[in-house]
């Protein structure tokens, strides 16, 4: 303690800070002369880092997507925090579709979860931001309101052990998972995306399988040793430098069960279905995104391609004139990129299937081996298929008094299986269904059989339909007579 005799007086106690404060300012002039600005920036900085207190947690931040790809490390995570959810949680997302037997049970934005591995405490956090808009004001796509993450939080000293060893594990443990409650999922384009169009999925519960489609049977078994021979060839598919991919085409008329074989396909190789609708791509760009963000093990499906998109014309506006760049959409060429140039080997197991009703309307650069592999011709049904619907349908797995019959009108008339289903469907008692299919039958039947046409060939009603449709509009000649009978009237 200082004695009242040895403590300074205030007079002294000021003209030395007076005398401090002088020459600190006069040696930060001088520091302001002498320093350039960039080191004096580099000096403050450096000592606001060695004095600002250390944390010692590390965070790792998993996003949703990875520039044009999904981050398979945040799929992962979700589905692993599933099985994490303590009772100290606070707020869980559920849902539950009708043929679902359990709950689906998710994180909300912002909960946390502890995880403990190899005696290492880790803590996950949820976390939703929001997206940045575009500054395009006359850009159409809808921004999603939030952009999703995974944060896991630890000491830093186990960086390693984390990087190493947990993260991979989470990996393994959320393929266990899917694997063991694995359900198809079907995927649809949305708007809802923070990066523009993204998928989103439902469950996938189309019950057709190989064994319930009508179709012809070695083709049906070609199909399915051709896919069979596609899951197991990865190593082969990698030696010759192949894309492990694989294409193929479904034509013929409606109603002959082409959706039902992609659905089959499905079920069969417990592939993911996405149906991709080209007249909702923007352009080029937009369909090398989707496809890098469609999943292994899967089966993309573009339904109708004759009349769903018309390539050849895209530069082009309704009234002909050439529209500016920023208009042009999708491509031919960025389409046979899609299917088997560079941007087809980002991915594997996968299957492209294009359908259509008119095979001769598609352009010659589609239908190619490697796009399109195997060519798949969806007929009208004949004796095996409707064997096969009566079985499913009515029960009927022997002899019938009217399959002779029916068997007979098949070879002559062209029916599809959807047709014949229908007719099937009407009556649980086989002889008034399978009479009613009959009579629709012989009713196509008469269709197809029509008045003779001047070569003496039989003419369908159909036939001569389009005949008056064509004549229609065209001058009647008529014969000298009948000129002359209308001037005398």
């Amino acid at each position: 303690m200082f004695s009242s005799k040895e403590m300074p007086s205030p007079s002294s106690l000021f003209s030395a800070y007076a005398s401090m404060t002088a020459s600190i300012m006069l040696f930060r002039s001088m520091a302001n002369d002498i320093i350039p600005y960039p080191i004096r920036n580099y000096l403050v900085t450096s000592l606001g880092y060695l004095f600002k207190p250390r944390s010692r947690l590390l965070t790792l931040v998993m996003e949703e997507s990875n520039g044009m790809v999904r981050n398979q490390v945040y799929d992962a995570s979700e589905v692993y925090l599933c099985t994490k959810i303590s009772p100290d949680t606070e707020r869980l997302k559920v849902s539950k579709t009708p043929r679902e037997k359990n709950l689906t049970i998710r994180l909300e934005k912002g909960e946390k979860i502890f995880d403990l591995f190899e005696g290492v405490e880790l803590k996950w956090r949820f976390v939703c931001a929001e997206a940045e808009k575009g500054n395009n004001p006359n850009d159409q796509v809808v921004a999603r309101a939030e952009k999703r993450s995974f944060e896991l939080s630890f000491d830093k000293k186990y960086k390693g052990l984390v990087l190493g060893s947990y993260v991979p594990f989470v990996l393994e443990r959320a393929k266990a998972i899917r694997d063991q409650q694995r359900i198809l999922k079907m995927y649809t384009l949305s708007t809802q995306g923070y990066m523009g169009m993204m998928w989103d999925s439902i469950n996938l519960e189309h019950p057709a399988t190989f064994e319930t489609l009508a179709m012809d049977p070695k083709l049906k078994n070609d199909v399915m040793e051709d896919l069979d021979r596609f899951v197991k060839r990865k190593g082969f598919y990698k030696k010759v430098g192949k894309a492990w991919k694989r294409g193929y085409l479904l034509y013929g008329p409606p109603g002959t069960g082409k959706s039902s074989l992609v659905a089959a396909m499905a079920n069969h190789l417990k592939f993911d279905v996405y149906d991709l609708q080209l007249v909702n791509i923007m352009g080029d760009y937009d369909l090398r995104r989707l496809l890098l963000s469609t999943g292994n093990r899967s089966i993309l499906v573009i339904e109708d391609i004759d009349c769903s998109i018309d390539l050849p014309d895209r530069r082009h506006a309704p009234d002909g004139r050439k529209q500016p760049e920023h208009h042009v959409q999708l491509t031919l060429s960025g389409l046979l990129n899609f299917i088997d140039g560079l941007w087809s080997s980002c991915g594997d197991e996968r299957i492209i299937v294009f359908t259509t009703n008119h095979k001769d309307r598609l352009d010659p650069a589609l239908l190619r081996p490697g796009r399109m592999d195997m060519h798949i011709h969806m007929s009208y049904c004949n004796p095996q298929g409707f064997k096969l619907l009566a079985s499913n349908y009515l029960g009927i797995h022997g002899y019938h008094h009217l399959f002779g019959e029916i068997e007979g009108l098949l070879q002559d008339t062209e029916v599809s299986p959807a047709q014949v289903a229908e007719e099937l469907m009407k009556s649980e008692d086989p002889d008034i269904a399978l009479g009613g299919l009959v009579k629709l039958l012989k009713r196509k039947k008469l269709e197809g059989d029509g008045p003779v046409d001047k070569d003496g060939k039989t003419v369908g009603i159909r036939e001569v339909k389009r005949q008056k449709v064509e004549t229609k509009g065209k001058p009647v000649r008529m014969s000298r007579r009948k000129v002359n009978r209308r001037r005398n009237i």
